[in-house]
């Protein structure tokens, strides 16, 4: 009994280690990339319209 608690509690410790480190080396920075791209973006999208900030000439 206590065998099969050990491998599923040991299954289960590599299982959260997995998710951790995609959690935290991948998933982490690409959405943060993505979100400053974003918004970057639509700062870029938003100044092709309404000119670059600053006092009006």
């Amino acid at each position: 009994m206590t065998d099969q608690i050990t491998l599923e509690s040991a299954d289960r410790r590599k299982k959260e280690l997995r998710s951790f480190l995609f959690l935290a080396v991948v998933l982490a920075p690409a959405l943060a990339i993505a979100i400053v791209g974003g918004l970057g973006f639509s700062i870029w999208i938003y100044q092709m319209f309404a000119g670059p900030p600053g006092p009006p000439v």
